[in-house]
């Protein structure tokens, strides 16, 4: 009894202390500490590779794959550096991946409606809440195969995630210039589509191809 109150007790340190400590104990082979950072990190690693693969269930796969990964790597993680970035950047990178294979390809890119906000480009009309029923949700389900992982994994983390410019370049390996080009091709792209297939969605700027 006094060994499961201990090991409970230490489950309950471990959930208390930052990212950066957890993964430093971790790193040292503390399975509380790394099985803490799971369960902590989970929910949002899901939520972003949902956004990118557009499959739930193919999301939790990801996810999956991106704390192995973790772990695996622990030995070259740098305290020094924000876990967020390097987290996003491992579960990033195997999403991309992922919707790369043949067999997400061929999969429907489900996604929340949310991804069609295109703050920065519909400077008319707001958008309706009637945009955000199930029928707009099949509008992206149709648009959302045509950006590439990069454009795709760009916009996600930009306008779901809320993150930098400087931070994105970080998770995908690139410059920041990169990551503005890829934002700018996906709004395009998905304004584009939006035109095409929806015009009443697109707003007044939007024009069809």
């Amino acid at each position: 009894m006094e060994l499961v109150y201990s090991a409970e007790r230490s489950r309950q340190e471990a959930r208390e202390l930052p990212d950066r400590e957890l993964a430093v104990q971790a790193r040292a082979g503390d399975m509380l500490a790394f099985e803490a950072l799971v369960l902590r990190k989970t929910p949002a690693v899901v939520s972003v590779a949902r956004r990118i693969v557009g499959n739930a269930e193919d999301a939790r796969d990801v996810a999956q794959m991106a704390f192995l990964r973790v772990w695996e790597q622990l030995s070259r993680y740098d305290e020094t550096c924000s876990f967020n970035t390097w987290l996003y950047r491992i579960a990033t990178n195997l999403a991309i991946d992922f919707l790369r294979s043949s067999r997400s390809r061929e999969r429907a890119h489900t996604a929340t409606l949310h991804l069609v906000r295109l703050r920065e480009e519909q400077t008319g009309a707001e958008t309706s809440r009637s945009a955000e029923d199930d029928s707009a949700s099949r509008l992206f389900d149709r648009i959302a195969g045509r950006l590439t992982g990069k454009q795709k994994a760009a916009f996600v983390l930009r306008e779901m995630e809320d993150l930098d410019t400087s931070e994105i370049a970080v998770i995908l390996a690139c410059g920041e210039s990169t990551v503005r080009n890829h934002l700018f091709n996906a709004r395009k792209i998905l304004r584009r589509e939006i035109a095409r297939v929806a015009p009443g969605l697109a707003g007044p700027g939007a024009k069809k191809s």
